[in-house]
């Protein structure tokens, strides 16, 4: 699998790659905590289906550079998916898919630029109108602790404590059964300095703060609350410990037409890596139809 680095929107992104350099673009955004490597699966998967397949680390993850301005806004991120399609010469063939933040990324970018994109695919995270009021049930406030927590100033010390233990504990949570240690030994790796750390936090903190003062990553945030007119396939894992299935609510009402919805059954909140083929194949066959 390549690795490289490129400039876009501002920053100096890395990422992994796979596939002809002459084929339609394939981005594919991880979410928290989580690298590029979630998709150690999926792009050659993409690859050999013709795509070029790119994974970036999201700004703040190393390799990528934490931003200088310090924002980690959603506006911003949809921003950094749009330039990179940009950047890696991408045309309306490209294809957009995004897990957990990166999910909600893909909604605010596919629906901010559309013609960049032919078809999106987001898991784990429904659109936040999808949702609803049922994000605010006990069992789901329960579920999502960490993000209020990520609020205080003790969220950087308590997630670095003891060899950053705090991430296993997500993913042992999220996705009971899963032998997540090779995963999350990445995670530590690219979380490994205060200023990643805190870049990566921040995200959970800039949803509390409103959107950027940057009108354009304002626009793209709204954006991502809107129906984007893609088809768009979404998948949730049964067994999902971060967001329950039973709140994710009426997802496609909340999609364009063509769109989809399946529920990878065994499997929980990092379905991609828990069941590698399955998602793949229904990915490469939304794709493809």
């Amino acid at each position: 699998m390549e690795s490289a680095t490129i400039h876009a929107n501002g920053l100096d992104i890395s990422f992994l790659a796979e596939g002809p350099s002459d084929g339609p673009l394939a981005l594919c955004l991880h979410g928290f905590p989580d690298t590029a490597h979630t998709w150690r699966y999926l792009l050659p998967q993409l690859a050999s289906a013709g795509y070029r397949a790119v994974a970036p680390f999201l700004r703040g993850y190393a390799p990528t550079s934490v931003p200088s301005d310090l924002q980690v806004d959603l506006g911003t991120l949809a921003l950094d998916a749009c330039a990179l399609h940009e950047a890696l010469g991408g045309n309306g063939d490209a294809v957009l898919v995004g897990h957990d933040w990166g999910a909600m990324i893909a909604y605010g970018a596919s629906a901010h630029e559309p013609d960049r994109w032919r078809k999106v695919v987001t898991a784990a995270v429904p659109p936040q109108r999808s949702m609803g009021e049922r994000f605010f049930t006990f069992d789901q406030l329960r579920r999502s602790w960490y993000m209020f927590f990520f609020q205080t100033p003790l969220a950087e010390f308590a997630v670095g404590m003891d060899n950053y233990a705090f991430i296993d504990g997500l993913w042992r949570t999220w996705s009971p059964g899963y032998d997540f240690a090779w995963d999350t030994a990445e995670v530590k790796k690219s979380l490994g300095t205060p200023e990643n750390l805190a870049a990566a936090i921040g995200y959970y903190r800039s949803m509390l703060t409103g959107p950027s003062d940057d009108p354009v990553a304002a626009a793209a945030q709204a954006a991502g609350d809107t129906t984007a007119p893609q088809p768009t396939l979404y998948l949730h894992g049964a067994d999902d410990g971060c967001l329950g299935v039973d709140i994710i609510g009426p997802v496609a009402d909340f999609l364009a037409p063509g769109s989809a919805v399946e529920i990878i059954e065994d499997a929980g909140h990092f379905l991609q890596v828990e069941q590698p083929e399955r998602v793949g194949r229904l990915i490469l066959d939304f794709l493809s139809n």
